[in-house]
């Protein structure tokens, strides 16, 4: 009798173990798609300010890749975007099946990291293109991750649309806020914006710095501003909310900089090379970093494409290769 009452007991306890997850996910409420967008929407249009990718790209591909914040990959392993380990990948690791059996995707310590890392991941060479594209062209950006190979699902860049005209994400694209009523209530929107201009041509209007100092476009890709009077690295760096070192950075120069009234300052990285000029002639008092300023090239690059130093001087009339010599 005591043997049957203990297999008994052993029988319930084991049935109990695994009843409890399965009761737990099922009491659960999955996350609807508003929820999603309204508690990652301040994260994308950061990283749009920081890296140059629409918002409304970023919440399309969050919500799609991972069930508006429900899949394995997110709640498991804090990934929004279905990155998988790639040979340079020292990260955390989580195994999931997709095309192979127990494929490796990337783990993060918290959903902004997939979030950041995401926005890195794009800026690889492969994904070039895509920054030639005008910043409110979802439509490009969805067709051209498709063709760059982000995804194979034939139908991918059309789920995309979908959900940024079905939520109008695109609308996070031109500063304006979007917030919903309920789960059925067509979106309402918010605050305006002010018009961007474009450096050598005129665009859509994209995203501005608190609605108040103009955003410019360089070749329609690489975000910049103007300097005011007085104004140093610093400032610019606290205005937009990023670290004075990486805006320096941007712009190759020291954080304690200051800045001449009227001076371009970009608020995210530039380009490894021109994308229209394979080479400039050099200026009377012209400096190779202030070719790199009015090019938008990374001056280590156009340093390098010359065989030069950073500071080394450059002759008035001197033919400056803005991209590899071929």
């Amino acid at each position: 009798m005591k043997i049957q009452q203990l297999l008994k007991t052993s029988l319930a306890l084991a049935l109990a173990a695994w009843l409890l997850p399965v009761l737990a996910q099922a009491g659960s409420k999955d996350q609807t798609p508003e929820e999603y967008i309204a508690q990652w929407k301040e994260v994308a249009v950061r990283k749009m300010k920081e890296h140059g990718i629409p918002a409304s790209i970023t919440l399309a591909q969050g919500l799609l890749e991972s069930r508006n914040g429900n899949s394995i990959l997110a709640t498991e392993g804090n990934n929004h975007f279905g990155i998988k380990c790639t040979p340079d990948w020292t990260g955390g690791k989580v195994f999931h099946d997709d095309d192979r059996k127990n494929d490796c995707f990337r783990k993060y310590r918290s959903a902004d990291q997939s979030f950041e890392d995401h926005s890195k991941f794009l800026e690889r060479p492969r994904y070039a293109s895509l920054f030639e594209l005008k910043p409110t062209d979802y439509k490009g950006w969805a067709h051209g991750l498709k063709k760059c190979g982000y995804a194979t699902d034939p139908r991918y860049p059309h789920k995309l649309i979908d959900l940024i005209e079905r939520y109008r994400l695109d609308s996070f694209d031109k500063g304006v806020d979007v917030t919903y009523a309920s789960k059925d209530a067509a979106p309402v929107k918010g605050a305006g914006t002010r018009p961007v201009k474009h450096h050598g041509r005129s665009d859509d209007n994209v995203v501005t710095i608190g609605n108040a100092r103009e955003v410019e476009l360089f070749d329609g890709r690489i975000k910049f501003v103007r300097a005011r009077k007085g104004e140093t690295v610093r400032d610019i760096a606290a205005e937009i909310q990023q670290m004075p070192g990486l805006v320096a950075g941007w712009n190759d120069m020291g954080k304690d900089g200051t800045l001449e009234e009227g001076q371009v300052v970009y608020i995210q990285p530039k380009r490894n090379k021109s994308k229209d000029q394979e080479s400039c002639i050099a200026e009377q008092g012209e400096t190779l970093w202030g070719i790199s300023q009015r090019y938008g090239v990374k001056l280590k690059k156009l340093a390098k494409y010359n065989g030069m130093g950073i500071a080394d001087p450059v002759q008035a009339g001197q033919k400056v290769w803005l991209r590899k010599p071929r």
